[in-house]
């Protein structure tokens, strides 16, 4: 199986372009007002169009109405929805329908019994992102730099696919891959120089980080 990796939150050329570079699979982009990673989704079909053929474009949305979905599907054309708000399995199911889009559901997760809240999803969202809990106050349910325990991601079934997510950095890239052995990962605030502005250098540090971790593994 190939390993993901989605650079999230992408708002400009020079980043996505970095993103490329280094190899990403999956490229994000934020479509939740409250985000210093906001986007319109005029702009993210703009900025996606270098990434057909290359990374898949995901258009990341929080508790999205219907008639919001259709015009981020019709302006951005994304290749996958990720829904990361409280969205029922019902709903994803209705979103997949009406779309014909993959969808990846964002779950919270900080102990493993966190983890049982997937299992009425299993067989309707096509793909897990597993992201810490918000810290207490703040109004983004992701985005928000801090991790959860990786080590308990030890007691999933190894055919549930996921992105792990959550406070990952160039600095601990490496420890999360030994603990969790994720099949993708997704990143945002670790490669930030301020929230919501993505740095190109700290981009290909985390590439570089990423593929030192791997190569360390298969040693």
């Amino acid at each position: 199986m190939a390993f993901d990796i989605k650079i999230c939150g992408l708002k400009t050329d020079e980043t996505l372009a970095a993103a490329l570079a280094g190899g990403a699979s999956h490229v994000g982009f934020i479509f939740f007002a409250k985000s210093p990673r906001y986007v319109e989704p005029v702009e993210a079909g703009r900025l996606r169009q270098s990434a057909i053929g290359r990374a898949k474009a995901v258009a990341v949305s929080v508790d999205a109405d219907d008639a919001f979905l259709d015009r981020i599907v019709a302006e951005m054309r994304p290749d996958i929805l990720q829904l990361h708000g409280s969205e029922s399995p019902a709903r994803v199911a209705e979103v997949k329908a009406r779309h014909g889009l993959p969808v990846m559901k964002a779950m919270a997760i900080s102990e493993a019994a966190d983890l049982e809240r997937i299992k009425p999803f299993i067989g309707i969202a096509d793909r897990f992102l597993f992201d810490a809990k918000p810290p207490k106050g703040s109004q983004l349910p992701g985005g928000n730099g801090v991790a959860f325990d990786w080590k308990v991601l030890a007691a999933l079934d190894a055919d549930v696919d996921y992105m792990l997510s959550g406070g990952l950095n160039a600095a601990n890239i490496g420890d999360a891959l030994r603990q969790a052995n994720p099949p993708g990962i997704d990143i945002s605030s670790g490669v930030e120089s301020a929230p919501g502005v993505k740095d190109p250098a700290l981009i290909e540090q985390f590439f570089r980080a990423v593929r030192a971790a791997r190569d360390d593994r298969a040693a």
